[in-house]
C-alpha cells in the first residue's frame, strides 16, 4: 500500500494491479469516500487489462488529515498532483484521471493546470462549479452522470457538454449520484473501460 508526503501529511492511495496493464486509471474519490471503496470497479477494470489506482483524500481512509475539512480546490489539487507523481514513478505512459463528485472538481483544475501529463479525463457526478469553466484544451474527456443525480443535476452537464462538444457525456436512467456504486456500476465500468483503452491508444 503506498504513501507519499504532501504538505497537509502522509497520504495512501491504493493500486489493484495488472500484468502489462493496457492502461492506468488513476482516481480521485468524492468526500466521504476512500479507495477501499472501489474494490468492486478494480475488478470489473482487471480483465480488460486497465490498472486502478486511488487515492485516500487527506483525512479519509489511511490518509492523515481531517475528514471534516478535505482542504482547498488549490490543496486538493497539490494533492493529487503528488498521487500522479507517484502513479507515474516507475511508469513513464501518461494515465488516464478521474475523478468523482469533489474529486471531479480537483481532477478537472488539475488538468486545466497541466493537461500534457494526462491520456485522458473523467468526471463522473460533475459539480456545478466544474460546469463554470471550459474543459482542458486539447484532452479528451469523458462525463458520466446519473440522470436522478440530486447532488450534481444533470441539466448542468448537459448544457456544459452542448457548450464543449469535446466532451462525450453518457448518461444513465435511473441512477444517482454515486455511478460507481449503483446498479448500473458493471455498465458503468464498462463504457469508461472501452473510452480508456481508445483514449490511451
Amino acid at each position: 500500500m503506498p504513501y507519499f508526503d504532501s504538505e497537509r501529511g502522509r497520504l495512501h492511495c491504493r493500486c489493484w494491479s495488472v500484468d502489462r496493464p493496457a492502461a492506468r486509471l488513476a482516481l480521485l474519490p468524492g468526500t466521504g469516500q476512500h479507495s477501499g471503496h472501489y474494490h468492486r470497479f478494480a475488478a470489473a477494470l482487471r480483465p480488460t487489462g486497465i490498472e486502478l489506482w486511488t487515492l485516500d483524500t487527506a483525512g479519509q481512509g489511511l490518509s492523515e488529515g481531517d475528514p471534516d475539512a478535505p482542504g482547498t480546490i488549490d490543496e486538493l489539487t497539490a494533492d493529487a498532483r503528488g498521487f500522479l507523481e507517484l502513479v507515474r514513478a516507475d511508469h513513464p505512459d501518461p494515465p488516464v484521471l478521474m475523478g468523482h463528485s469533489l474529486g471531479a472538481a480537483t481532477a478537472a483544475h488539475l488538468a486545466r493546470e497541466n493537461s500534457v501529463d494526462l491520456a485522458g479525463l473523467i468526471l463522473c457526478g460533475t459539480p456545478r462549479r466544474v460546469a463554470d469553466s471550459a474543459p482542458a484544451p486539447g484532452l479528451s474527456l469523458l462525463a458520466v452522470h446519473g440522470v436522478d443525480d440530486r447532488r450534481a443535476p444533470i441539466d448542468v452537464i448537459r448544457l456544459w457538454t452542448a457548450r464543449h462538444r469535446s466532451v462525450d457525456l453518457r448518461e444513465y436512467a435511473d441512477a444517482g449520484h454515486d455511478l460507481l456504486h449503483e446498479p448500473v456500476q458493471l455498465r458503468v465500468a464498462a463504457d469508461i473501460a472501452q473510452w480508456v483503452l481508445t483514449a490511451v491508444r
